[in-house]
């Protein structure tokens, strides 16, 4: 075996794309930090028992483990930084009020999430904790669809749904544990056939109710058509009014609103309002995001919580491919002021002057340019 071949599902960045991913993440971490969210960089590696409270649960078999040499404990190479986010706001920063936090590091992944996709994601993504209305929800939903405007994807649609709407008709029918498992598996995998199967026993206004779910999908009809054809549970009475409003306060900002009552993605840590975005090009979602309340409870504080996240990675290979920018290329020669000074202060405009080296064979990678001398001035000139 080759010295010089990566694991599959891993790969290097290469400079134009680097720079590209770069930038993205610059004018995301910009946008965030003007609307009051504080970066914080987590550790890579903690003990798995706290990468797993939480939204980490889910992450069990994604997530690299090893054995820490110094104390004997099993660690955990991070396959989300959500969990890790919440342990700094309940037990590091420990504010009473309401907490903005945002991030923008790597985690791993045992196997990649689809065929197309890396184990090595490059994951941004920002949570506000300590508020538990709507308006904290939408807040966060804006934030993410302008930090995919920033980036340079167009076109987004925006899909909603809300896990009370479930949980409102296992609770509402007073459902075993073990049934809701199965249920939520099958609705899941939009396996309608052995939902059927699984409801035969339910009574007739929760059968119906169940199989109704994988239909309430597309626009904002799906509200009204719920409203009218699931039982009337507070809980899913509040849930369709906040997915009512969110469309009403989304709508001017994004292409297309559609609504998935039966996505149930983290159903074991999520507890309110969900919501993915789409683009054109891309199968899966762009980002994800949703309420997560009680998040910090593991770590001695139980917050209400909502966020999102999306990967950099995903993001750049959406876009047209991008060439490095090209550079000057200026002579070695020593102590002169002049030349020195003319090199600064390209550099401060923001233009990349590489410096030859002595004996230095052929042109210099990238240059279209090169810095001459000319009556007695430095100027750039084509090459």
């Amino acid at each position: 075996m080759r010295n010089w071949l990566l694991p599959e599902f891993v790969e290097d960045i290469l400079p134009a794309e680097a720079i590209h991913i770069e930038g993205m993440r610059r004018q995301i971490i910009d946008l965030l930090m003007v609307h009051g969210y504080q970066q914080v960089v987590p550790p890579l590696l903690e003990y798995v028992e706290s990468l797993l409270t939480g939204s980490g649960s889910d992450m069990d078999l994604h997530m690299f483990k090893v054995i820490d040499q110094l104390s004997g404990r099993m660690m955990g190479l991070r396959a989300d930084m959500t969990p890790q986010v919440a342990r700094i706001d309940a037990h590091l920063l420990n504010f009473e009020g309401i907490t903005r936090l945002c991030y923008a590091n790597s985690v791993l992944h045992t196997v990649p999430a689809g065929i197309t996709k890396t184990r090595e994601p490059l994951q941004v993504g920002a949570e506000l904790y300590g508020h538990s209305g709507l308006e904290s929800d939408l807040e966060v939903q804006r934030l993410m669809l302008q930090c995919l405007t920033v980036s340079g994807v167009s076109a987004i649609q925006l899909d909603l749904g809300h896990v009370a709407v479930f949980r409102g008709l296992i609770k509402g029918a007073g459902i075993s544990h073990e049934l809701e498992a199965e249920l939520y598996a099958v609705l899941q995998a939009k396996d309608v056939s052995t939902l059927q199967e699984l409801c035969v026993d339910l009574q007739k206004q929760t059968r119906e109710a169940l199989l109704l779910l994988p239909e309430l999908y597309g626009d904002h009809k799906v509200l009204a058509d719920a409203a009218s054809r699931l039982p009337d549970y507070p809980e899913i009475r509040a849930a369709l009014n906040e997915l009512s409003i969110a469309k009403e306060e989304l709508k001017p900002i994004v292409d297309e609103i559609a609504f998935d009552l039966a996505d149930l993605r983290g159903y074991h840590y999520h507890t309110g309002m969900v919501f993915a975005a789409y683009t054109s090009g891309c199968s899966n979602a762009i980002a994800l995001g949703g309420r997560y309340d009680e998040i910090g409870k593991a770590f001695g504080r139980a917050r209400p919580a909502t966020g999102f996240s999306m990967d950099l990675r995903e993001l750049s290979r959406l876009m047209k491919p991008q060439s490095y920018p090209k550079a000057i290329s200026a002579p070695y020669q020593k102590k002169n002021t002049e030349l020195e000074s003319k090199i600064e202060q390209l550099r401060k405009s923001g233009q990349i002057v590489v410096v030859e080296l002595p004996e230095q064979k052929g042109r210099l990678l990238d240059c279209d340019r090169q810095l001459v001398l000319h009556d007695g001035q430095w100027i750039v000139k084509e090459i």
